[in-house]
Parts: structure tokens; sequence; C-alpha cells
């Protein structure tokens, strides 16, 4: 009897279960980013397929902004009490309390994440860093490697990105170096939509339509709080939204959704011909090259 031929989810699976394998054979101390949200959860999901029955070898690590949504944050730690997972959490505020960091006039948090990240990185002496960045989500990303080289400072350089033929990986690096590693970077939206409804993988409830209080900045819609909005000229109303992608609420814009269950969603991203960064995260609006700007300092 003939196999039957790989689906393209099959194909992208066992691509994501073949990094998280050879990381963990060429590599003393890596880690997952981890937020709760739909690319990291779909992430932990492949480690744990490439290691069982066994545990995932790997600890997560939380870049906390403080202004995270509370969805998000209840769903990341009812994962890590499930699987029994160890959790490092570094924290924005912590980093501006003692004056490491300073609040930016725009209450955005989301460009503050590098100096937490890369102190945790360097305490915790990870050498191999798991992030859940696809090609498809911004033209700096699509640069990248699946495995992207950081020097001893944290900072990439697109000059020095690797050959990788024939999924063939180079994680050779010099003491205080490590590399980046992004199991998903050939996955669009729709893959990682589509490989959720197909594997059953649980989300924040935020990624389905909703009714929300939300206010209109930037043509985009953003919840209030802590972080400075609205404003006395913004006027918040109700509608009925969903997020594309989770980070800091003062950057991360709601869209207006019918969309409750994966079959819409799956539809609507189908219909949709702008990326969920691009029409939902108001910090690589900055600049028209903010995130390669950033991902030059160590950002994710």
């Amino acid at each position: 009897m003939s196999t039957p031929p790989m689906s393209h989810l099959d194909a992208l699976e066992s691509e994501a279960v073949h990094i998280f394998r050879e990381v963990a054979g060429e590599f003393e101390r890596p880690v997952i980013l981890f937020s709760g949200g739909k690319d990291s959860i779909v992430m932990l999901h492949l480690a744990l397929k490439a290691f069982a029955p066994a545990p995932v070898p790997f600890p997560l690590l939380h870049v906390d902004t403080g202004h995270n949504f509370p969805e998000v944050l209840a769903h990341r730690d009812r994962i890590v009490d499930t699987y029994g997972l160890t959790l490092h959490v570094a924290s924005v505020q912590d980093h501006i309390d003692r004056g490491a960091l300073k609040e930016r006039p725009d209450g955005t948090r989301n460009p503050l994440q590098t100096l937490p990240l890369t102190e945790a990185i360097r305490t915790e002496r990870f050498d191999a860093v798991f992030g859940g960045g696809r090609r498809d989500e911004e033209k700096a990303r699509a640069k990248e490697r699946v495995f992207s080289l950081r020097d001893e400072f944290s900072q990439w350089d697109p000059r020095r990105q690797r050959p990788e033929l024939w999924q063939l990986y180079n994680g050779r690096h010099a003491p205080g170096e490590h590399v980046r590693v992004f199991p998903l970077s050939n996955w669009t939206e729709l893959d990682v939509w589509q490989y959720i409804a197909r594997e059953h993988i649980g989300l924040p409830s935020i990624y389905f339509a909703h009714h929300r209080e939300v206010f209109s900045r930037g043509g985009m819609w953003l919840t209030a709080g802590e972080w400075g909005g609205p404003r006395a000229d913004e006027t918040p109303e109700k509608r009925q939204v969903r997020y594309r992608t989770v980070g800091d609420m003062s950057c991360t814009g709601a869209v207006d959704s019918d969309a409750e269950t994966l079959d819409q969603v799956i539809a609507e991203i189908a219909a949709s011909r702008i990326t969920e960064r691009g029409a939902t995260r108001a910090d690589d609006r900055m600049s028209e090259a903010a995130m390669e700007d950033r991902k030059r300092e160590g950002y994710f």
C-alpha cells in the first residue's frame, strides 16, 4: 500500500520538529520565548511533539511589558501549570523602577523589551533562543535565517547570515554569542491558524470576535489602560472586534470582526491582503525600518 502524500501542514510540522531536535543536540542552554500569543503557543505545541513522551527540555522566557492583555497572561500561566514548565519572566517594569529604562512619551513599552530580554539571556547564559517570528510578518523578519547569529551584545547583523541549504543549520557561535532560532520561519499566518484548527490547540479568547470597549488612534482600535489611553479627544466605544496578534496594549490594535470560530477566522485570514503586524502593530509604523533597527539592537 502506497504512503499518502504529506500535506503542507505535515511538512511544516516535520521541519519545526527537526529544528527543535537539532537545537537540543547542538546547544547547552536553549530557551523558548513564550508570551501566551498564538505563535508562541504553536511553537510550544511543536516542542511538546518533538520530545514526547519526555518533557520539553527547555525553560520558557517571557518579556513582560507590564501592559499585556490579562486574558493572554492568564492563558500563559494555565499552559505553564498544565505541562509543569519552568517560566522565567523578564520585567520591563522592574527595569523602569531601578532606572535602567525610561517610559516613552507615547506610553508604548514594546521597544523597551530589548534590554530585559538581552539581560535575561546573558544572566541565564542561554545560548539558543527560540522565537515565534515568521517571514511573512514583516520584511526585516523575512531576511532572517532559521538560525540567526547574535553577537556578544545580542545584536543582529544581516551580513553575518549563514546559508541553510538542505535544512543544514550552523549553530556555531563564539563565547558570549547566541543564536536566535525560528521554527515557524516558513509558516504563514494562515498556516498557523489551519494548524491550530487541525491540532485543536487552545488560544486566549481575544483572538476571536468579542465585544470590547476600544478607541481609535492612528487608524487602529486600541484598548484603554494604564499606559495612557484614551486621551481627552479620544472617545471609547463598544465594538465587536478580535486581535490578530497580541503584544503591548499600547500599540496592538484590534480589527472589526464577526469571526467567532476557528473556521470563520481562517476564512477571514484567507481573504486578508495585509499581514497581522501591518494591520495592527503601531510600533512597526514608527519608521520604514523600525523592525530592522530594533532587531539590530537585540529585539526579537
